[in-house]
């Protein structure tokens, strides 16, 4: 089920709300949330809720087992056995496929017989869920979250329908208390819905129409491009790829809000930044953060001299590359960011550092605008001609695929307001409305609840249309 249709929208939110809001105490709000989570899940998954159960069982005695052999030899060694449980679901899930593909790859040099698997279904968010348990069990460990003694309660915290399937990704401790006990007022609920229709609108009114010229021109063979539609799809690709999951997270934030839990920030406006190591402290922060204190720092960080420091760095990305997919393209994509991360530390860090911030801004969006090719494309080769076809490597015949065939009025005016994200007005803007509201607090409380009805009438009549309505991190 998507936070973006009909069903959502206009049956099982307003129900799971009115129903949640009526209850009385906290045990019987979290069994609410905890039904309706799981039955969010089994609408698009059907079976694969036994995969999410399963997760939740075994993280749970694992967590027990862990603290039952605190600051014994043995601990170390369960801690090692759950993270291994945890990410053998994900690779068998996620990976076995490629592996399988790949070594038959290097099967057939040696004129050996391929091994046979059938596809394997991707559950959906199993990326998620999967690194939200392995935060849980890492801090039980460390000390740094209380361990959770109800099955129940670490069922809800990672079953929460709201940051299931695509994040952001909550650290146990951020909401170890408030699975316990949480207040949700009114004012809570106002900011809430706010947030979750504004997220909507980012999702539905600006990442679906630019999703439609991009699908549509990636799916060119790239030979028969020309530069300019090219350069068009990759631009709406990578301005529908950040309101596409910046709109999840907003309305995950805003859902869980309504909810009484307060969840980390996502996004930060990632397009402004000045240098990559900026990119990645606004773009999808809690899995930066994440790959920083569970895998980054463990690996001792910067803290074993600059080759040391790199190689972690190429780690590190390589990880989220193949986090994000198994394919080639990915890894490819990982290591771009990695290999500029790295570029930062040297002389040329100083060189950017020192450069007009609009050369910087340039470098960001190229840096990142390369890699969404192959994050983009469905192999490498696709990758590569695409890039070339961006240069006028291809042979692409303007009368075939002119641009033209993918421009229009509605793709000109939604390119053109998503353009505003590398700028800094939307934080002039909103900080001037703040100011604005301090001074006409009626007024403006009366004008927002306008714009707000006006956001959610335009995304029902785009929904009910049955516009393009993808979600790239689906099937993370």
């Amino acid at each position: 089920m998507l936070f973006s249709s009909t069903i959502f929208l206009f049956a099982f939110l307003p129900v799971v709300l009115c129903l949640y809001w009526a209850l009385p105490g906290m045990r019987s709000r979290n069994a609410l949330l905890l039904l309706a989570s799981l039955l969010f899940y089994a609408w698009g998954e059907a079976g694969y809720v036994l995969i999410v159960l399963a997760s939740i069982g075994l993280n749970w005695a694992f967590g027990l087992w862990i603290d039952a052999r605190r600051n014994r030899a043995s601990e170390r060694l369960i801690l090692a056995a759950a993270l291994g449980a945890n990410l053998l679901l994900l690779g068998v899930f996620k990976y076995a496929n490629f592996l399988s593909d790949n070594l038959n790859e290097v099967l057939s040099i040696f004129g050996a017989a391929p091994t046979r698997l059938d596809p394997i279904h991707l559950p959906i968010g199993i990326s998620f869920f999967t690194f939200q348990a392995i935060t849980y069990l890492v801090d039980v460990h460390r000390g740094e979250a209380p361990l959770e003694r109800s099955p129940f309660r670490v069922a809800l915290y990672i079953a929460l329908f709201p940051q299931l399937i695509a994040g952001p990704i909550v650290r146990y401790r951020q909401v170890a208390a408030q699975l316990v006990h949480r207040h949700a007022s009114l004012e809570d609920l106002n900011e809430g819905v706010r947030r979750f229709i504004l997220g909507l609108g980012k999702k539905v009114l600006v990442a679906n129409t630019l999703a439609l010229p991009a699908d549509r021109i990636f799916a060119i063979p790239p030979d028969q491009l020309e530069p300019a539609t090219a350069w068009l799809g990759l631009t709406c690709f990578t301005f529908q790829i950040y309101f596409d999951f910046s709109g999840y997270s907003d309305m995950a934030i805003g859902l869980g809000r309504c909810f009484g839990f307060r969840f980390p920030e996502n996004f930060n406006w990632p397009y402004r930044s000045r240098s990559m190591r900026e990119f990645w402290r606004r773009w999808h922060m809690t899995l930066s953060s994440f790959f920083r204190d569970y895998v980054y720092i463990p690996l001792r960080g910067n803290r074993g001299g600059l080759g040391r420091t790199y190689a972690n760095l190429l780690i590190i990305f390589l990880l989220c590359g193949l986090w994000h997919g198994a394919s080639w393209t990915f890894v490819v994509w990982g290591l771009i960011h990695g290999a500029f991360l790295i570029v930062e530390r040297t002389r040329a860090g100083d060189w950017i550092r020192a450069a007009p911030r609009r050369v910087q801004s340039l470098y960001v969006l190229s840096v990142a605008m390369v890699g969404w090719v192959f994050f983009r494309s469905d192999d490498l080769a696709h990758a590569i001609a695409f890039l070339s076809a961006m240069v006028g490597g291809g042979e692409g015949d303007p009368s075939f695929h002119p641009v033209a065939l993918y421009w229009n009025a509605k793709v000109g005016c939604t390119l053109a307001g998503a353009a505003l994200s590398t700028t800094a007005l939307p934080a002039w803007l909103a900080a001037r409305f703040r100011e604005t509201a301090s001074r006409h607090p009626t007024p403006f409380a009366g004008a927002r609840i306008v714009s707000l009805q006006l956001v959610l009438l335009l995304c029902a009549m785009s929904l009910a249309a049955g516009t393009h309505n993808p979600f790239i991190y689906f099937r993370f």
